[in-house]
């Protein structure tokens, strides 16, 4: 039996995430951190629970409307909609962490609004 490792918090990475535009819409005022919850073992994303929030490398930056799209439906299906790849994008994002400039690079590159 797989011994669950504990949940990675990384305030500074969600503050970050926080201050980029939202990846669906744009919205550049009031972007919430959204965690991935659907496991994509080819990135090495478990799937968590419904009380159980992933690492925070696996966020995305998304305003409060988008955010509770993404949960509300299903969320492969959300992204999928939107062209993204959402765990190559928090990978992506977790790696420019802190760089503003790399991360809009990444998000143009990656997202098609």
């Amino acid at each position: 039996m797989r011994q669950r490792q504990p949940r990675i918090h990384d305030e500074a990475h969600l503050d970050f995430i926080r201050s980029l535009p939202c990846v669906s819409c744009g919205n550049d005022i009031e972007t919430q951190a959204a965690h991935l919850r659907s496991d994509n073992l080819e990135f090495g994303k478990r799937s968590t629970g419904m009380q159980q929030k992933p690492d925070d490398k696996w966020t995305l930056p998304l305003c409060g409307r988008c955010h509770d799209v993404q949960h509300k439906g299903n969320e492969k299906n959300f992204w999928t909609n939107l062209g993204v790849n959402p765990w190559v994008l928090a990978l992506s994002l977790h790696a420019a962490s802190g760089d503003h400039e790399l991360a809009q690079e990444v998000i143009n590159r990656q997202v098609r609004r």
